[in-house]
């Protein structure tokens, strides 16, 4: 080979290198995303709802609204995460289905409209109240450790997937 193919080829080799090490690294980049919307969105407002639960209920359901609010919030976490997860090829099928279950058992429960807060009912206060020991039950709690790790995260959803009740009382 002449020493201009030489060269070319070693670029060339040098580029696929480069290559394969950039498609890695966003590989990583897209399941650190997914990891990290479903950690924060949805694991870190459960523990929220949690204590909104809780302090709702030593407070005679005041504001109720911060608990429907919340809930609200952790609806919209599960959905960015089954989308994005979805759109990024990134969400196992067990997962998917875990996550897509407890979306519609949570989604039985009252939640804001957008610019009206639902009014709700003796009976929803005790659904939450029942939400609130099933979510502690799972490790989802304030002063309960919750871990980064996802793993971690997808069994105790799996494990509050599995408690809930439908329908609800």
């Amino acid at each position: 080979m002449s020493k201009k193919r030489r060269l070319i080829f070693r670029i060339s080799i040098a580029l696929n290198i480069l290559l394969i090490v950039l498609v890695a690294w966003g590989l990583l980049k897209m399941g650190f995303v997914r990891e990290q919307v479903l950690l924060t969105e949805v694991q870190n407002n459960l523990v929220e709802l949690e204590g909104l639960i809780a302090k709702q209920s030593e407070d005679n359901w005041s504001q109720p609204n911060r608990v429907t609010t919340e809930l609200g919030d952790v609806l919209n976490g599960l959905w960015l995460g089954l989308t994005t997860g979805e759109q990024l090829g990134t969400l196992s099928k067990s997962d998917k289905e875990i996550l897509t279950k407890l979306y519609s058992k949570l989604n039985q429960y009252p939640t804001d409209e957008l610019y009206s807060f639902v009014v709700i009912s003796q009976e929803e206060k005790e659904n939450f109240e029942e939400l609130r020991k099933t979510l502690r039950n799972a490790g989802f709690g304030l002063n309960i450790q919750v871990s980064a790790n996802m793993k971690y995260f997808m069994d105790q959803a799996e494990k509050l997937e599995k408690s809930l009740k439908v329908p609800l009382h």
